[in-house]
This record gives C-alpha cells, sequence and structure tokens, in this order.
C-alpha cells in the first residue's frame, strides 16, 4: 500500500474530500514533459536513410532566396552560395551544427509555475496555427476571428490541466493595420495565460515594438532575457527548398532579441512536398536542418526547436486532410528524427478536418494526438480546438480537447509494471478468504487517483442515470464551462498600472 494513499478510516465522506484535493503534482496520473518514445513507426535503418537522403538534398540542392544577411551568416559559418543563388550546406558543417546545437530548451511561463523543459521524448500539448474563423456552435456557422477570440482562447488555456502552452491559435481579422495586429495579439495572449506563448510576425520592423511591450511586462530587458515567456512561431521557409526572405529576417531579429525560435517547415505532400511520406519528411528535416545552421551562425546554441510540420494532402480534392491517419504518421516519424538528433522538436497533430466537435473531429483529433505522444513528440502543436484542416478554431472544441488530451497522455504514461503493479499480494487476499472482489481493497482505493484519469467533460454515466440527469450534451457542456471560465477576471491580468501603461503606449484593441 502506498504511503500517500488515502485512510478509510473517516468514512465515505472524508474519502471522497480525499479524492476531490487536488493531487501533489508527482502523484497525478498524467503530467507535462511524460516521456514518449513508445511508438516507432520507423526502423533505425529508415532514420539513418532519411537523414542521408536529407544531408544529400541540402548539399546538392540547396536552398533559394536566402535575404542578404541571411547570405552572409551563412557563407560565413561555412555553406557555399553557387552561381544560381541557391545556399548549399556541405554534410560537414550540418553534422558540426548538430553537434554544438542547444539540446535542452526550456520553454518559460511568465508566472514560473508552468516551465517546460524540451529534451529527449519529453511530451508536451498545446494550441497554434492561424485560423481565421470562429466556429459557432449554436448556428453551426463560421464568422471571422477577433482579438477579443484570441484573449478568450488564452483564458481558457490558462485554466485547462492537459494544455501545457498556448501558441496563437488564430488571426484577429479586426485588427487591419498588421503592426498593430501582431503586438495585440501578444497582448491578448498573455493577458490570459501565464503558460508559455508563441506567436509570429508579419515583417521584421513589427518585432522591435512588440520587443518592447515584452519589455514592460517582464519588468525589464534584463528580465525578459532571463525569462522569456514568449516564443516565435517562424516559417523561415517557403517549401518546397526556399528561404522565405522576410521571415528570415524576423528570425534574425527574435534571435537578437532573446526569443526562443521554432523552426517551421510547413510542406503540403503531393503539392510543396514529395507526396510520399518519407520523402516529405525527408523536405522537412532538410529544410529544418538549413534552419538550424542559420541560427547557430546567427547565435552560436540559441534556443531553437526543431520544427518539421508536413503536412498531409486529399490527392483527389487537393485539400488539406489534417485529420488523416498520414498525417498521423507524418508527424511520427518527424518525432522519430527529433530523437534521432537528440533536439528539441515539433509537429502538428489533433487538426479536424471536420468542421464541428463532432465524431469525426473526435477520431480525427485522437488519432494523431495519442501517435504524436507515443511517438515522443516534445512540442504537439494544433492539438485542441482546430477545425476545418485549419480554417477555424472552436472554443468549445479546445475545452473538449482537454479531456482528449488528457486521454491520450494516459496512454503516454504506459503500463508500469513491477512488485506492486503486479498484484500477486492483493490476488492472494482477495481470492483466499477475501470478499472475491477487489472493489473497495485499501490498494484499489490508495490508487484510484494516481493511476486514473477521469474525464472532465465526458461522462460515463449508465443509461438510465443518463436519462435522469436529462441528458446532457457533450457540446452544451463544453459551452457552459466556457462561459463559466470567461465570467471570472482573467488570473493573468496585469496589475492595472502596468495596463495603463501599455494602454498609453500602444493602440490596444482589446477593450478593458
Amino acid at each position: 500500500m502506498n504511503d500517500h494513499s488515502p485512510s478509510r478510516s473517516g468514512g465515505r465522506a472524508a474519502r471522497r474530500a480525499a479524492r476531490q484535493a487536488p493531487l501533489a503534482e508527482n502523484l497525478r496520473p498524467v503530467r507535462p514533459g511524460m516521456n514518449g518514445g513508445q511508438y516507432k513507426p520507423l526502423s533505425d535503418h529508415d532514420i539513418q536513410q532519411i537523414h542521408n537522403a536529407a544531408l544529400q538534398a541540402l548539399e546538392t540542392i540547396g536552398l533559394a532566396d536566402a535575404p542578404p544577411s541571411g547570405v552572409a551568416y551563412l557563407t560565413g559559418a561555412g555553406a557555399v552560395e553557387g552561381a544560381d543563388g541557391r545556399i548549399r550546406f556541405p554534410r560537414a558543417l550540418v553534422e558540426d551544427t548538430l553537434a554544438r546545437a542547444n539540446r535542452s530548451v526550456t520553454l518559460h511561463s511568465r508566472d514560473g509555475a508552468h516551465d517546460l523543459e524540451l529534451s529527449g521524448t519529453r511530451v508536451h500539448y498545446g494550441t497554434a496555427g492561424a485560423a481565421v474563423h470562429m466556429v459557432d456552435v449554436d448556428t453551426q456557422h463560421y464568422r471571422d476571428s477577433t482579438v477579443q477570440d484570441l484573449h478568450d482562447a488564452a483564458r481558457i488555456v490558462d485554466t485547462l490541466e492537459n494544455l501545457h502552452f498556448c501558441q496563437r491559435p488564430m488571426v484577429c481579422r479586426d485588427i487591419t493595420d498588421n503592426m498593430e495586429m501582431d503586438y495585440n495579439s501578444i497582448y491578448a495572449c498573455t493577458s490570459g495565460t501565464t503558460k508559455h506563448i508563441g506567436t509570429s510576425f508579419s515583417e521584421p520592423d513589427f518585432v522591435a515594438p512588440a520587443i518592447e511591450m515584452l519589455h514592460m511586462i517582464a519588468g525589464g530587458e534584463e528580465k525578459w532575457r532571463a525569462r522569456p515567456f514568449v516564443s516565435n512561431s517562424n516559417c523561415f521557409v517557403v517549401p518546397p527548398m526556399k528561404f522565405a526572405t522576410e521571415s528570415c529576417e524576423v528570425m534574425e531579429n527574435c534571435i537578437r532579441a532573446g526569443m526562443p525560435v521554432l523552426l517551421l517547415s510547413a510542406g503540403m505532400a503531393g503539392a510543396t512536398a514529395p507526396s510520399t511520406t518519407a520523402g516529405a519528411i525527408v523536405q522537412a528535416v532538410a529544410e529544418c536542418l538549413a534552419g538550424l545552421v542559420y541560427v547557430n551562425a546567427v547565435s552560436p546554441g540559441h534556443p531553437a526547436i526543431f520544427g518539421t510540420w508536413p503536412f498531409g494532402l486529399d490527392l483527389r480534392t487537393g485539400a488539406m486532410t489534417g485529420g488523416s491517419g498520414e498525417q498521423a504518421l507524418l508527424t511520427a516519424g518527424c518525432a522519430q528524427m527529433h530523437a534521432f538528433y537528440d533536439l528539441p522538436g515539433g509537429a502538428a497533430a489533433g487538426i479536424a478536418d471536420s468542421k464541428l466537435p463532432d465524431m469525426q473531429a473526435g477520431w480525427e483529433q485522437m488519432c494523431s494526438n495519442v501517435m504524436a505522444g507515443l511517438s515522443g513528440l516534445n512540442m504537439v502543436y494544433e492539438a485542441a480546438g482546430m477545425h476545418a484542416s485549419l480554417l477555424g478554431f472552436c472554443h468549445e472544441s479546445l475545452i473538449l480537447g482537454d479531456d482528449l488530451i488528457g486521454q491520450a497522455m494516459r496512454c503516454v504514461r504506459g503500463i508500469e509494471v513491477n512488485e506492486e503493479t503486479l498484484a500477486l499480494d492483493q490476488m492472494a487476499a482477495v481470492c483466499m478468504g477475501g470478499p472475491g472482489h477487489y472493489l473497495g481493497t485499501d490498494q484499489t482505493m490508495a490508487r484510484m487517483q494516481t493511476d486514473h484519469l477521469y474525464p472532465t467533460c465526458g461522462n460515463r454515466m449508465s443509461p438510465k442515470e443518463w436519462v435522469e440527469k436529462e441528458k446532457p450534451d457533450l457540446v452544451a457542456g463544453a459551452k457552459a464551462r466556457k462561459e463559466a471560465i470567461l465570467a471570472q477576471r482573467s488570473a493573468a491580468a496585469f496589475d492595472p498600472q502596468l495596463d495603463q501603461a501599455i494602454r498609453a503606449r500602444f493602440n490596444i484593441h482589446l477593450p478593458i
């Protein structure tokens, strides 16, 4: 019997109170940063073939369209600019970069309570994306997403135990000025959650005002640099095998400002990446290796996330298939490549092609989220709330996704086999002179909370109880929970004096 098991001497009420009390972090059945890596769709030989193909692609094909500053950084590091303008990467340069790259990145939270350690096969789930629509579950219509929607999403994430970070999941379409949209996105997220934030920038010059705001929020540049709680999601390439010129300049500015960088390669298999799963992974790996060389040429050891994000495509129509089995395999294979390089990595999972939080969305989101976690992906992006192949975001689906991801994380935790869990002593006690069942035994009660995860929204009622409870609806329950969360003041809200100073300096669109 574990020494943390609840005592039975206080009766049923005492036991119920003990079960409802929050567990210590190390006793929770699931928690951020659990180790995955059990699922390996690629063999060791497969991984080596992909690695060699990526190095060959970098050495013989290279990448086009680097900005002049990037050309200088890369050629200074040992890359070669060809007469065709493409930058090629000798194998030795890539291998040297891999040898000195940062292998353990901490993504800081604003409050220090939700820091994420990215190393090995530690798994974390969160939001991401650039949805342009919000899903209205009442009318089943799509409308333009707003800064209020983004702020509300961050506030919801702040309350969800199984969402570990909040990368901006939608675009503020009610803000027409791109610079204002960029820094308002940061304001909306950071005032909504203290968990780590991810964001992007439209142009290189838009980084500076955002960094100024972040210095204000952090309490000064020194404090910001010590614990940067916002990272840059950077689409530094335009697949296939071209640098995104302005995004590269954004990346350089973010690196100089001390902001961690997600190197994001998002080719579409069959369109902007090879149609085969292996080929799409090769291209994504090659592009991200080029990005890794770039980052380390600007600032050796700078925190960077190896963001291989190849997406699936329905070759019948050309539509994206984020909820497909092929997408799940792409993500899991990429996670294996991150582990092979021993680099902090991220990829996309949990995307639904379904337009609403329905049964199709459930199977699509669960398939890739489980496989991503089991494969040991450090950062599972777009894991909750995303519909219509990333075009729509749904607050209710975000809340339901917390339950779904909790079950995925329980799969990641796996099966613990030791003398206690083999339970021979329990079998003997129950079967020889005992009650003949394990219900209510000390051992069962002791592990009730630490081994088992219970859904918050999902119900496990009998049909009879379900009728007696007036047939509770899953989406309606999520909507009620959303309204309860948003009825409370944001726990991450800024001090009034700081908020006033930010609003005096910047044109903040979010109402007070």
